[in-house]
């Protein structure tokens, strides 16, 4: 795509559709655009950390979901799903993955013999907190490329925007 080379490239699709649809206003296009390239570099970003820990981004959900609950570091499988945002079936294939490398176990409740619950092992504990200090340093990283007072003012918008969604 060439053209102006002082736009990026959601600015350059916007120019193209105001060229040829001058009579849409494209200008969130810009907002929207953005903000899904960005989430896309900033996935890859922090997938790479996580990689370096012997870690895929599901792995990293269950065992950081699992370490943030507190002691024990148990939860029911569908309060581990409600709290990674995805499927039961995803969660199943996550927990999986982490008890086959020894970092989780599934066993039966204690309060509800029908019911069963995921525990970090000593080992997944141990791995998490050192992958969830990289991934601090790693998002400290990625947020600093921008000025403090924009990254606040940045965090304040997309909480407002949220709200504004979910409501």
């Amino acid at each position: 795509m060439d053209g102006d080379p002082r736009l990026d490239h959601v600015g350059r699709i916007l120019a193209q559709w105001a060229a040829e649809r001058p009579d849409l206003d494209v200008a969130p296009m810009g907002v929207i655009g953005r903000l899904h390239r960005l989430a896309a570099r900033l996935t890859e970003e922090l997938v790479a950390v996580y990689a370096e820990h012997g870690l895929g981004e599901g792995e990293f959900d269950v065992l950081a979901t699992l370490r943030r609950s507190g002691a024990p570091y148990e939860l029911a499988p569908g309060d581990l799903a409600a709290s990674t945002m995805v499927t039961s079936g995803a969660v199943t294939k996550r927990v999986d993955r982490c008890v086959e490398r020894g970092w989780v176990t599934r066993r039966v409740s204690d309060a509800d013999g029908r019911g069963r619950v995921v525990a970090l092992t000593p080992a997944g504990r141990e791995l998490i907190d050192r992958a969830f200090e990289a991934h601090v340093a790693n998002e400290q990283r990625l947020v600093g490329l921008l000025p403090e007072r924009d990254s606040a003012r940045l965090a304040r918008l997309l909480e407002a925007w949220g709200r504004a969604l979910d409501a």
